[in-house]
């Protein structure tokens, strides 16, 4: 609250006229029918305010990036130097040399960890006192605005918020997005540009009563089935799901008739269950997170047969590396599933990878063996979804409850990794539990919290 708005608030106190005639003079006492304002109360606000915003500076903050950013590069300039030492072959004559050179790396990358260890502990107390003044500033605030009798503090609030609200309505009706740069390699599509829609937004036959599920159409589907629709609701915990449901076309689905349903196990949870939300369709055959292991299962549609193929032994499952934003995960979404124009692919983190997505190609034989796999530096908990178009992978994020961002890819023929994409999609609820692509439509299935919603993704 400024200074002119104080001035404002005070001088809005009601006042009381008493009027007395002396001799021949008329005198007017003016007398305060509220308490006298607590002005002393505004000067410790602003004291402390001023106080935080001196112990509370960019530079202070970046610090934490900058010892992050050197641990990281020490760390590799270290494994360039044992891979030399590696490679030279000078008959133990440098030996004792060589193994100086690391200790004396191996010292500065724990002078590294020690700041690093230093700061964040300071920050941990910065951030719960900063948390404690705040919390008291914005109590005593709200008790002096009790004095505002005429609400004109109120008023103008609600005038600066229309006004701003105004002025980011005209300013996103003139704003013409840059699509990303990312190279038109494959496939023929160009750069992404934005994200239109939902196409459709429908519960499912279940209603409101089951909130995690996968949605969408076989990539590669067997002739006569090009129209079909599938559909996966987690019906047990929000976790396990023993089932799929396949429609004839989109407006059966939509009005909940004549599924064809195909049972995979008989009981929740038991060997091959579906275990998490994300899972795709491709050539007839279900490929999903089997329940309580690292591996890829396949469920043929037609045979009801269950095929196997392990990923590496260190992969996070069960939900040890989901996805997620702030300090909310997305549980059991560990294995994340997409297809794009070339086929199926899974999507996971693992611990030689610091937690950091990995992909994988699943040839898509009977059984399904893991083909070619890239590592990424992506963290798998900061993103809240991904799916692959043309060989690239994109994640989404969480940016609040009415605003789903694609601020990632990863190319994995080029191995380029971006950051800066800033393509949001419009949320009609909260979550987005999957995200499926479709490369015969070019649309993306969405689950949101028992809605299914399908966004069209325009090419340049």
């Amino acid at each position: 609250m400024s200074r002119s708005n104080i001035f404002i608030l005070m001088a809005t106190i009601p006042l009381v006229f008493f009027q007395s005639v002396r001799g021949k003079d008329c005198v007017c006492d003016l007398k305060n029918s509220d308490p006298a304002f607590p002005e002393a109360k505004l000067t410790k606000v602003e004291t402390t305010s001023a106080q935080c915003i001196e112990t509370i500076t960019s530079e202070k903050i970046t610090e934490l990036d900058r010892l992050l950013l050197g641990l990281q590069q020490r760390i590799k300039q270290l494994e360039e130097t044992v891979v030399l030492l590696e490679k030279e072959d000078d008959k133990n004559l440098y030996a004792a040399v060589s193994f100086r050179i690391i200790e004396l790396e191996f010292a500065e990358i724990q002078d590294l960890l020690n700041k690093l260890n230093k700061s964040t502990g300071d920050y941990h107390q910065l951030g719960a006192q900063t948390a404690v003044q705040l919390d008291d500033m914005k109590n005593t605030m709200v008790e002096l605005e009790k004095f505002d009798s005429m609400q004109v503090i109120k008023k103008d609030r609600e005038n600066k918020r229309v006004k701003r609200d105004l002025e980011q309505c005209k300013n996103e009706l003139k704003a013409t997005p840059q699509p990303p740069t990312v190279p038109p390699k494959r496939c023929g599509l160009g750069q992404i540009a934005n994200v239109v829609g939902p196409r459709t937004y429908s519960l499912t036959v279940h209603s409101t009563s089951y909130t995690y599920g996968a949605w969408g159409r076989d990539a590669n589907p067997a002739p006569g089935d090009e129209n079909k629709y599938w559909l996966v609701v987690l019906t047990s915990s929000n976790v396990y799901g023993n089932y799929v449901k396949q429609f004839g076309t989109l407006s059966t689905l939509l009005l909940g008739i004549g599924a064809t349903d195909t049972l995979i196990s008989n009981s929740n949870p038991t060997t091959n269950t579906i275990q998490g939300p994300n899972m795709v369709m491709y050539a007839n055959a279900l490929y999903y997170n089997c329940y309580n292991t690292y591996s890829v299962c396949k469920f043929n549609m037609t045979t009801r047969a269950v095929s196997t193929v392990a990923l590496p032994s260190d992969t996070g499952y069960n939900n040890k590396n989901p996805f997620g934003y702030f300090s909310t995960a997305y549980i059991y979404t560990d294995m994340d599933f997409a297809t794009d124009e070339s086929g199926v692919y899974v999507i996971y983190a693992t611990t030689s990878n610091y937690g950091n997505v990995v992909i994988s190609k699943i040839e898509t034989s009977n059984p399904p063996v893991v083909g070619q796999t890239w590592k990424t530096t992506l963290y798998k908990l900061s993103a809240s979804n991904t799916f692959m178009v043309c060989g690239v992978l994109y994640a989404t994020r969480y940016v609040d409850k009415e605003t789903e961002q694609i601020f990632y890819s990863y190319d994995t023929q080029t191995k380029e990794e971006r950051y800066d994409l800033k393509i949001n999609i419009k949320k009609m609820q909260t979550n987005f539990q999957s995200v499926n692509y479709d490369p015969r439509d070019n649309l993306l299935y969405v689950f949101s919290d028992a809605y299914i919603l399908s966004y069209e993704l325009n090419f340049q």
